[in-house]
């Protein structure tokens, strides 16, 4: 999209909103046609993402996103703390909390190892993990099922096969409602690999 002929600061808006994941230029315009059409919502959100910002850190133990320090899922007494869920961003706690059936404390990796994109442990929070093991009986690893989550999960079992954790993780394949002559390979393996007796 051409952002010549606006002026210097919306044709900036439109730029730094579509850098946001999702947006691509077209709606980058929309958006800030329509924050300038709002100013007082304009004004509200931008206060809102200082505040965000500003207020909003990570927990030192499990690296999640919080506002106070250690986070409350890590100073919860109601939690099990050898039961150890590793996820690769906070907004995966946000789901997995979300159903209330899981017990126990997690960790957020910030990401999943990827070679080709220059990502390996040490830019993620794998140092952290290996650090507050002591304690933990099961690992439940809770990442994306894809390549990369793969690799990271299988890179994290072979570091705690020796420690004697017990390493699972959460059952991938089919969803409920969907079907099954639309399911790719991976899905359909890995939904007879979590099967259970009704």
């Amino acid at each position: 999209m051409d952002f010549l002929n606006y002026p210097q600061p919306l044709a900036d808006l439109i730029a730094g909103l579509s850098k946001l994941p999702g947006i691509g230029p077209k709606t980058a315009g929309r958006l800030a046609f329509y924050l300038l059409q709002q100013p007082q919502t304009a004004e509200s959100l931008a206060d809102t993402i200082h505040y965000a910002l500003k207020n909003i850190k990570e927990c030192s133990v499990c690296c999640n996103y919080t506002q106070q320090d250690p986070c409350p899922i890590c100073t919860s007494d109601k939690r099990d703390p050898s039961l150890l869920c590793i996820v690769e961003q906070p907004r995966d706690v946000a789901a997995l909390e979300k159903t209330r059936e899981y017990k126990g404390r997690y960790h957020v990796l910030h990401g999943v190892i990827s070679p080709l994109e220059g990502i390996g442990p040490e830019q993620l929070t794998v140092s952290k993990f290996l650090k507050r093991l002591d304690g933990v009986q099961e690992v439940v690893m809770a990442l994306n099922p894809t390549v990369e989550g793969e690799a990271t999960s299988l890179y994290l079992s072979k570091l705690l096969k020796p420690m004697g954790i017990k390493v699972t993780r959460i059952a991938h394949g089919l969803p409920v409602g969907g079907d099954l002559e639309y399911a790719d390979e991976v899905t359909i393996a890995r939904a007879l690999e979590g099967r259970r007796q009704i």
